[in-house]
């Protein structure tokens, strides 16, 4: 497993595609939003436009990398008859699943990090050990659901389709969920599609630590629910497309 989880991180991470608009526009995003509006501070919570635009763009590069890492890769090796020679190694369809899903995670964390880093070098971004503590692990943990999505993507389309359904996805997720802007800016009756999306649950419990409060349960309870729900389809794809092949 350990083996089998390394090839899977190293084959993304030569992909110039996945490290461009995964990796990189997610930093370079916020280098510019940072630039232009970090030290303006938001009236409700006191909190500077550098600090939530890290959780911002953080959310949208993890978001992107459990998707992207996930629901392309798949739909590949199924079509290239992959998923069929793993079937027939010693390798149970659990650990095949479990070890995609780790090895998203794993890919979320340049991601991730490296918004972080820009953050604290670049807008002198400070926070308590106690909220850096949470913040990373709630961030990193919550691409779950994301990354279960990714492979039911992976699951039920084509290769030439499952990429522009991911970044469909991805971008509206993204777009819906207020990562690239607030979602009071959005007509009401999009708010209220946007506050029932994980994404907007996800980058809420972010938002919620950096300005100092303990993010609400309803919150964590949708994001978990989320990824119950998008795991057990994950799931049921995975065993139609075992069937298919």
């Amino acid at each position: 497993m350990p083996h089998y989880l390394k090839i899977e991180a190293l084959r993304m991470l030569r992909n110039k595609r996945f490290i461009i608009f995964v990796v990189a526009f997610p930093l370079a995003f916020y280098l510019l939003y940072a630039n232009l509006y970090g030290d303006q501070t938001d009236q409700s919570t006191g909190t500077r436009a550098a600090v939530i635009l890290m959780v911002s763009m953080g959310a949208y590069g993890a978001l992107a990398a459990s998707i992207m890492s996930t629901a392309v890769p798949w739909a590949q090796e199924r079509h290239s008859g992959w998923l069929r020679q793993l079937q027939i190694t010693p390798l149970p369809n659990w650990m095949i699943i479990a070890v995609k899903l780790l090895s998203a995670l794993v890919l979320v964390l340049p991601a991730l990090l490296l918004v972080v880093l820009a953050a604290v070098l670049t807008q002198h971004v400070s926070l308590s050990a106690g909220q850096w503590a949470a913040l990373i692990p709630a961030m990193w943990v919550g691409t779950i659901p994301f990354a279960a999505l990714g492979l039911a993507i992976g699951s039920l389309t084509r290769p030439d389709t499952a990429q522009p359904i991911a970044m469909i996805g991805m971008f509206g997720l993204a777009l819906l969920g207020g990562l690239w802007f607030p979602v009071d800016m959005l007509p009401s009756a999009m708010q209220t599609i946007a506050r029932a999306l994980p994404s907007y649950d996800y980058a809420s419990i972010g938002w919620e630590i950096v300005a100092g409060r303990t993010p609400p349960g309803s919150s964590v309870a949708a994001l978990a629910g989320w990824a119950v729900a998008l795991g057990g389809l994950a799931v049921f794809a995975y065993r139609r497309a075992t069937v298919r092949a």
